[in-house]
């Protein structure tokens, strides 16, 4: 996200904080979900799923800070949220974004965003070679969820490799097999908390949305 917009979703989202609660989830933990109202972050990175019916994981994308999720806003039966880092969460109910024109102005341009997740996530998976899939998965978070350091960009939050291997459709052991590869071609790199970076001039021959 453009530094300038975030700028101005966190000026507003401070507007409608003040007296509000702040919920707390630790990494890993499951965040509930109903249907009568949606979260929106403050702080860390939500990751959203489904299951299909042989019980596989589907990876939807992931949920940036001032940006909003809920059942609400979905027509899967199955829907989950999981705290991809220790994350800050603010509750608000169907009601009150239904009533609020200032709460609407800022749900609407962040449902804009995450349709723009769902769409480049479509566009990953009909890739036919999985190491295809995971180099545009990793050059999408790089520009989304990435940070610059001295290597290259480093992806803000810790991936496991079976977070990756459900993003793109596959088996943790191929991630595993891929990481190394890609490590072993010096395409990334892993800092000390096991953060993916990626180092400068990574898959310069893969095109990115």
């Amino acid at each position: 996200m453009p530094q300038a917009d975030r700028a101005v979703l966190e000026s507003e989202q401070y507007k409608t904080t003040q007296g509000r609660r702040l919920h707390l989830y630790a990494q890993g933990e499951e965040i509930p979900l109903v249907p009568q109202g949606v979260w929106q972050v403050c702080r860390g990175l939500v990751q959203l799923s489904t299951y299909c019916q042989n019980g596989e994981e589907v990876w939807l994308g992931w949920v940036e800070p001032s940006a909003f999720f809920g059942r609400w806003f979905s027509l899967l039966k199955s829907y989950q949220a999981i705290a991809l880092s220790d994350v800050h969460l603010m509750w608000f109910s169907q009601e009150e974004i239904s009533t609020s024109g200032h709460l609407s102005q800022l749900v609407l341009p962040q449902m804009v965003r995450r349709i723009g997740h769902t769409e480049a996530l479509l566009a990953i998976s009909g890739q036919r070679r999985v190491e295809d899939r995971l180099q545009q998965l990793l050059l999408l978070m790089k520009r989304e969820i990435g940070h610059p350091v001295t290597e290259g960009t480093r992806i803000r939050v810790r991936l496991t490799h079976q977070n990756l291997a459900n993003a793109v459709g596959t088996t943790r052991v191929t991630i595993t097999r891929l990481l190394g590869k890609l490590k072993s071609e010096g395409a990334i790199t892993f800092d000390g908390d096991r953060h993916i970076i990626l180092r400068h001039d990574s898959f310069t021959s893969v095109s990115d949305w």
